[in-house]
């Protein structure tokens, strides 16, 4: 009974996160901890309105209270306090609720251009744009902000070492490309993304320090061939932002783009993976059927499509966080 009235809450809970995420109430009781009147004073709300969210929280271990009747940071609290992407997700889940609040119009596919599509402005769900900086800003940042942790376990779980050139195919404004540049120093890389994302690219190889080695070229890579010469090409959390016919389309622009001795290596959040059911199957399955497109898949199935682009030696590789992301390397 109690997961089944978690299920009915979730809305609820998610929107006490939220309130504690705006007023910066993580950060307020993050140096020491506070009195509830301190933090009503400090966030100039009602006191009776304080002492209801700091009970919410509390009961999420968000907050945790402390003795002579403070307040302090919880374990969740703190764990976030640490991760400003999740903050910056937190904050973003307004336009997927906003989508969601009639999930049935969405499986009816009755609906015109959702929040999320116009947020993600290369979906099918966005508004006609031209898709310039101002458009792909918002979500190369947010994906950026998160694109550290990811590249973490990414490089923990293979090597670049034996690899000299990297195109990260659809890598936004750089975060794993630079994080694999920083960590290889003999290794050279090319992002290549939307001509207004690869902009946003090169603005991070310079002030990063690797523009030496960096380049960003603009371009689609469902309607235009990747750049060859690379003995490593990266598709990090792209495939599950597509629906089938445009992966293949990718798959096999890699096929014939990568050489006999080069690497396709393939990052994203997997379908069935132990730990992670709900997230891949229930939040990333209607997330990104309010974006327009895309979906999570196995790793079975994605090897059965990387087999069908010509990819034969495709092996998996273990992270320590597998809700995050999962690995797959294929070889021609």
């Amino acid at each position: 009974m109690r997961s089944l009235f978690d299920l009915c809450s979730g809305f609820v809970y998610s929107q006490v996160l939220l309130a504690c995420t705006r007023l910066n109430l993580f950060e307020l009781v993050s140096a020491s901890p506070r009195s509830p009147a301190d933090i009503a004073a400090n966030l100039k709300l009602p006191q009776q309105s304080i002492d209801r969210l700091l009970e919410a929280a509390q009961s999420l271990e968000l907050l945790e209270a402390r003795a002579n009747d403070q307040i302090g940071l919880g374990p969740l609290g703190a764990a976030l306090l640490g991760n400003p992407a999740v903050a910056m997700m937190i904050e973003h889940h307004s336009a997927l609720y906003a989508d969601l609040s009639d999930p049935v119009a969405l499986l009816r596919e009755r609906h015109g251009a959702t929040e999320l599509g116009r947020y993600w402005a290369y979906s099918k769900n966005a508004d006609d744009n031209s898709l310039d900086c101002d458009q792909t800003a918002g979500y190369s940042a947010l994906m950026a902000a998160s694109q550290q942790m990811i590249a973490d376990q990414v490089l923990s779980a293979y090597s670049f070492s034996r690899h000299r050139r990297l195109l990260d195919v659809g890598g936004g404004a750089g975060a794993f490309a630079v994080a694999a540049l920083k960590q290889n120093p003999e290794l050279e890389a090319q992002v290549f993304d939307l001509p207004s994302v690869a902009e946003l690219a090169t603005q991070r190889f310079d002030t990063q320090g690797v523009a030496e080695r960096a380049i960003a070229v603009g371009g689609n890579f469902l309607d235009d061939p990747l750049p060859e010469g690379f003995d490593a090409i990266s598709v990090v959390r792209i495939l599950h932002d597509h629906d089938d016919d445009a992966v293949m389309t990718l798959l096999r622009g890699v096929r014939q783009a990568i050489p006999p001795h080069g690497t396709l290596l393939i990052a994203e959040p997997m379908l069935g993976t132990p730990g992670a059911e709900r997230v891949t199957a229930a939040y990333f399955g209607f997330y990104l059927m309010a974006m327009g497109q895309g979906r999570a898949r196995a790793p079975d199935e994605i090897t059965r499509m990387l087999g069908q682009a010509g990819f034969g030696r495709i092996k998996m590789h273990r992270t320590t966080a597998p809700l995050l992301v999962r690995v797959i390397s294929a070889r021609p």
